[in-house]
């Protein structure tokens, strides 16, 4: 996929997701087949500039290319500063979050609050593109504020105007937040009125449900959210499925032991032991869901407070595993892709 001078591998982008798309899941996520990963949601107060949290999510140290980050914040000047502060840091793409429904963040009217204010959405956008200069900045948001007002169409035209290169629309509204289903009219409709690239994110789960949705919208990519917790596999998955219409194998357990020792030792340098530690459970938690003898698993895993115990219990659990059988066997099929 080529976009805004850059050549991706594929047309599958990683969602920004707080908490989850850090340096080492994106690095791993673009490794296992996504074309673009963005990072989590960075402030644009600049008085936690220098906050050990903004610090780490400016650090993109050996990160592959192209480098995007989100920005978040309801103050245009603000914005464009924030915007400034990332690309001195290495951003090869500006994002900017209309999308985050959580209520801290829309209680400041943030994230997919700002969707309220068509002017001030207006506003945001031309300080960020003005600031950016020869970077280009895209845009997430969700279909709407609520299910009676779904603006998505008209912030859409805004952001063309705007000079925003790319949009990423959720197909749910705020109120939605991540309940009920996602719906794809609104994006299909999007997609008739913009020329700038447009990607589709919302309950992508499986290789044929990202078929699906492309050929549905129109759209010219898709974005894979929680979907790609403890399944960063899944981005190969979808384009093996797209190139062939066939389903990968599951992948084999010695593989996915590898896999997932190597994003535990990323966490640990990355954050170092107390934290490593901490932050790795819940990653531990998303690979073994849905796989044999996983819950007492995640129980034992979880009065672990060192790396070393906890590396150490992830092989055992995978070595386990393979006893059992080469690949991969979950105890539910609801997310595998079957042909």
């Amino acid at each position: 996929m080529q976009f805004a001078g850059f050549t991706l591998r594929n047309n599958l982008f990683v969602a920004p997701m707080a908490g989850v798309t850090d340096r080492p899941f994106r690095q791993l996520c673009k490794k296992m087949g996504a074309g673009l990963a963005v990072s989590e949601m960075v402030t644009s107060n600049s008085l936690l500039y220098g906050s050990a949290k903004t610090q780490r999510r400016a650090n993109h140290d050996g990160e592959t290319d192209p480098i995007s980050v989100q920005i978040a914040g309801a103050d245009p000047a603000m914005m464009a500063e924030a915007a400034r502060h990332n690309i001195d840091r290495g951003a090869q793409i500006i994002d900017i979050n209309m999308g985050c429904p959580a209520k801290k963040v829309c209680n400041v009217m943030a994230g997919s609050a700002l969707m309220q204010d068509e002017p001030l959405v207006a506003r945001i956008l031309e300080a960020v593109v003005g600031a950016a200069g020869n970077i280009p900045v895209t845009l997430k948001f969700r279909t709407g504020w609520n299910t009676a007002n779904k603006n998505a169409p008209m912030i859409a035209r805004i952001a063309e105007e705007s000079g925003i290169q790319l949009i990423a629309i959720h197909g749910r509204t705020r109120a939605c937040q991540y309940t009920g289903h996602a719906e794809y009219d609104t994006i299909a409709d999007v997609k008739t009125r913009v020329r700038i690239p447009l990607i589709a994110n919302g309950d992508i789960t499986t290789p044929q449900k990202a078929k699906f949705v492309l050929d549905y919208t129109g759209a010219d990519g898709v974005m894979i959210g929680r979907a790609a917790q403890g399944r960063p596999w899944i981005f190969r998955e979808i384009q093996h499925y797209l190139d062939t219409g066939e389903c990968l194998p599951p992948p084999e357990v010695a593989e996915i032991r590898e896999v997932l020792l190597a994003h535990l030792d990323d966490l640990y340098q990355f954050y170092g032991e107390y934290s490593g530690c901490r932050i790795a459970r819940k990653h531990i938690a998303w690979y073994t869901r849905g796989l044999e003898g996983g819950n007492a698993f995640r129980q034992a895993m979880y009065q672990l407070e060192d790396t070393a115990s906890q590396r150490a219990a992830v092989a055992a659990f995978f070595d386990r595993l393979a006893e059992g059988g080469d690949r991969l066997r979950y105890l539910t099929e609801s997310a595998v892709c079957q042909d």
